[in-house]
C-alpha cells in the first residue's frame, strides 16, 4: 500500500496535476471473489469463464481482469479485439475467448498470445478458411433456438468438414445460448438443451480434443445437471446480481457509485424545480444538487421517482434528471454539508437504489443499468 501511494505521488509529479473526482465507483474486490468462489461451491463439476465484455459491465475491463487474472478460471469471454488488446497491454495472461464477431482479417492478423476467437456463423467460417495461414484456436457457436447468431443445425455437417480439411483451424470449443433461461416456463429451454446434446455427440464423434464445452450462462445455471458441457459463462451473475429464476446464491453486488453534495437551497412549499418544472414542493424543505446525470449513467427515468442514499436517509429525486445534475429532497438529512457523500448506487440489494430496484424502477434490466455507467469515471477497487 505504502509503495502505491508512492506511485501515485511521483506519477502526479511527473504529469503535473492531480484531481479528486466527485464521482466514483467502487469495485468490492471481496464480493467479485467471493461470488466467483459461491458459483464454483454450488457448481463444482463446471469450471468457469467470467464475462468481462463491455467494460466488464460498467465495472472496468482492466480493473477486474486484474482481480481474477490469478483466479482458476477458463478464460475471460470479451467482446472484441480491442478489448482484448487493452487486456494485453495492461499485462494480463488469461486465456482470452473473443464471443463477439470478429472479421475473418482481424482473426487472421491477430498477434495476440493465447486468444481464441468465436465462429458464430458458416459464412465466416468459410471466409476465414480461405485466407488462413497460420493456426487459430476457434469455438464455434451453434443456434439451438436462440435465432440471433450460430450455424444453423443443417450447416454443422459442412462446418465440421471445413475444420477437418484445414489444419489452421484448431477447434478448441463449441458453445450455444439459452433464449429464455431466466423464466420459469423451461420448456424452451429444455427443447434447445435437448438439440444441444444431439449436437456434443455429434461434435464429439468428430473431435476427440475439444477442451471447451459451454451453453450455460448465469441465468441458466439451475439447468447445470440437464445441460452438456464443462464450462459456464459467468455474467452478471459474477457481479452479484442472481438472475436464476429457480435457484438463488448467497452473491453480493460488486459495485458501488458515489458522489458528493454540491449545493443546497432552502426552498417554500409550492416552489417548482428543474425543467419543466414537473415537480412542486408540497412544504418547506432543503434542495440538495448532486453533480451527477444522465450523462452520468443516471437514468433519466428516475426523474420524480428515484432515491439517493445519504447516510442511512432514502433522498427522493425531485425534478427532471439533467445532464449533469440531480436535484433530491434533503430536508429529513440532519447536519448536511456540501461535499457530503451521497450513494448514487448500492451495492445493498435491498436498498432502493440498488441496480435491480432501479431496473425495477425505470422498467429496464440490471445489465443496462450497469453498462451505462461511463467508462471515463474512475473505477477504485477497495477490500
Amino acid at each position: 500500500m505504502r509503495l502505491l501511494t508512492l506511485l501515485r505521488k511521483i506519477k502526479r509529479i511527473i504529469t503535473g496535476y492531480s484531481y479528486q473526482p466527485s464521482i466514483e465507483i467502487l469495485i468490492s474486490r471481496k464480493n467479485l471473489l467471493d461470488n466467483l468462489q459461491e458459483y464454483k461451491k454450488n457448481y463444482s463439476n463446471l469450471s468457469f469463464a467470467p464475462v468481462l465484455k463491455s467494460n466488464a459491465y460498467g465495472h472496468g475491463l482492466v480493473k477486474v481482469a486484474q482481480i481474477l487474472d490469478k483466479e482458476n478460471i477458463s478464460f475471460f469471454a470479451l467482446d472484441s479485439l480491442p478489448e482484448a488488446m487493452t487486456l494485453r497491454q495492461a499485462g494480463i495472461k488469461s486465456a482470452i475467448l473473443i464471443i463477439g464477431f470478429s472479421s475473418s482479417q482481424n482473426i487472421r492478423d491477430s498477434k495476440l498470445s493465447d486468444l481464441s476467437f468465436a465462429i458464430t456463423s458458416l459464412e465466416q467460417l468459410q471466409e476465414l478458411n480461405k485466407i488462413i495461414s497460420s493456426p487459430v484456436k476457434i469455438h464455434l457457436k451453434i443456434d439451438t433456438g436462440m435465432h440471433r447468431q450460430g450455424l444453423m443445425l443443417n450447416q454443422v455437417e459442412s462446418a465440421i468438414n471445413i475444420i477437418k480439411a484445414n489444419k489452421f483451424l484448431i477447434l478448441e470449443g463449441i458453445f450455444s445460448h439459452l433464449a429464455d433461461a431466466d423464466n420459469t416456463e423451461q420448456n424452451y429451454s429444455k427443447s434447445q438443451l435437448s438439440e444441444w446434446k444431439k449436437i456434443v455427440t455429434f461434435f464429439k464423434s468428430n473431435f476427440s480434443t475439444i477442451k471447451y464445452i459451454h451453453i450455460l450462462a448465469s441465468a441458466g445455471m439451475n439447468y447445470y445437471n440437464q445441460a452438456e458441457g464443462n464450462v459456464a459463462r459467468l455474467g452478471i451473475g459474477l457481479y452479484g446480481i442472481n438472475v436464476s429464476p429457480l435457484r438463488k446464491l448467497n452473491l453480493q453486488p460488486a459495485l458501488q457509485m458515489q458522489s458528493i453534495v454540491s449545493s443546497l437551497k432552502d426552498l417554500t412549499a409550492g416552489e417548482k424545480v428543474g425543467y419543466n418544472v414537473t415537480y412542486q414542493l408540497p412544504q418547506a424543505t432543503t434542495i440538495a444538487t448532486v453533480p451527477v446525470g444522465y450523462f452520468e449513467g443516471v437514468d433519466r427515468r428516475l426523474s420524480n421517482q428515484g432515491y439517493f442514499k445519504i447516510n442511512d436517509n432514502y433522498c427522493p429525486i425531485v425534478g427532471r434528471i439533467s445532464m449533469n445534475i440531480t436535484s433530491i429532497d434533503v430536508g429529513d438529512v440532519p447536519g448536511l454539508k456540501l461535499g457530503d457523500k451521497v450513494t448514487i448506487i448500492s451495492s445493498c440489494p435491498e436498498d432502493k437504489n440498488s441496480v435491480v430496484n432501479i431496473a425495477k424502477l425505470t422498467q429496464t434490466i440490471p445489465w443496462e443499468v450497469l453498462i451505462h455507467i461511463p467508462q471515463h469515471l474512475r473505477r477504485t477497487v477497495v477490500n
